[in-house]
C-alpha cells in the first residue's frame, strides 16, 4: 500500500510540543526578564504599602491629634505651627505628604488662615485638598468661596459659591446658603441672570429652609417673582 503523506501544515500541527519549545527558546529568556520584573513591581508596591505607607498613615494621625485640639479650641495659630512639641497641621502635611491624613491637614490648614484673615494661603491649601466625603467637600468648596468673596475676587467667589451649593443637594443648611451667596454676588456685578437662577434654586430645591422661606423678595426687587 502506498504511503500517505500529509501536507507539511499538517505534519506541523502534530507536534506542538516542538514549536512551544521553539519558541521558548526565541522568546523565553525575555519573558523571564519581563516575568521578573513584574513580580519585583507588585512585590515592591506591597512592601511600599505594609512598610511605608501604613506606618506613615499611623504617625500622621497621631502627629496631628494635638493640632486638632487646638483647632477645635480656636487657637488658629497653634494648630497651623504647633507648639514646641507637638506638630501643627503645616508640618504634618511636609513630613507625611501622601497620606490620607496630610490631605485632612491641608483642609484644617486652610480654614486656619480663613480664622487668621490669611486669605491667600487660605485659597492655596484650601484648593489643594479633595476629599470623597461629600459633607467635607463641600464646606472645603464654600471656605474657598469666602476667600476669594474676601479677596474681592468676586466672579471666581460667585461661581465657587454655586460649586458648593450644587454640589451636594441633600444638604439643607449649606447649599441654600452657598446658592444665595452665589446668587447675590451675580446681582451686586449686575449679573441678573445668573442672580435669578440661583435664587430659582434654592425657591425649587430648600422652600422649607430659611434662605427658601425669605427668597421672594429677592426675586421679586429682580421682577422674576411670578
Amino acid at each position: 500500500m502506498p504511503e500517505i503523506k500529509h501536507p507539511a501544515h499538517l505534519e506541523e500541527e502534530k507536534n506542538p510540543v516542538a514549536e512551544i519549545r521553539a519558541t521558548w527558546e526565541r522568546y523565553g529568556k525575555q519573558a523571564s526578564y519581563v516575568l521578573i520584573a513584574l513580580v519585583v513591581l507588585i512585590g515592591g508596591y506591597i512592601g511600599y504599602r505594609k512598610w511605608v505607607a501604613e506606618p506613615n498613615e499611623k504617625l500622621a494621625v497621631s502627629a496631628m491629634f494635638r493640632a486638632e485640639e487646638y483647632y477645635r479650641m480656636d487657637s488658629a495659630r497653634l494648630a497651623l505651627n504647633g507648639d514646641n512639641i507637638n506638630y501643627g497641621f503645616l508640618k504634618v502635611i511636609s513630613r507625611y505628604g501622601g497620606t490620607k491624613a496630610a490631605n485632612l491637614a491641608t483642609f484644617y490648614a486652610g480654614s486656619c488662615y480663613m480664622k487668621l484673615g490669611d486669605f491667600n494661603n487660605a485659597v492655596k491649601y484650601l484648593k489643594d485638598f479633595s476629599t470623597s466625603v461629600q459633607i467635607l467637600q463641600e464646606r472645603d468648596y464654600g471656605l474657598l468661596a469666602d476667600a476669594y468673596s474676601e479677596l474681592n475676587r468676586k466672579e471666581e467667589a460667585a461661581e465657587q459659591y454655586k460649586k458648593a451649593g450644587t454640589y451636594f443637594e441633600k444638604d439643607q443648611l449649606f447649599s441654600p446658603e452657598y446658592l444665595f451667596r452665589s446668587g447675590y454676588l451675580y446681582e451686586s456685578m449686575g449679573k441678573t441672570q445668573d442672580a435669578i437662577a440661583m435664587y430659582k434654586l434654592i425657591k425649587d430645591k430648600y422652600p422649607q429652609s430659611q434662605r427658601g422661606l425669605e427668597i421672594d423678595k429677592y426675586l421679586a426687587r429682580l421682577g422674576a417673582l411670578q
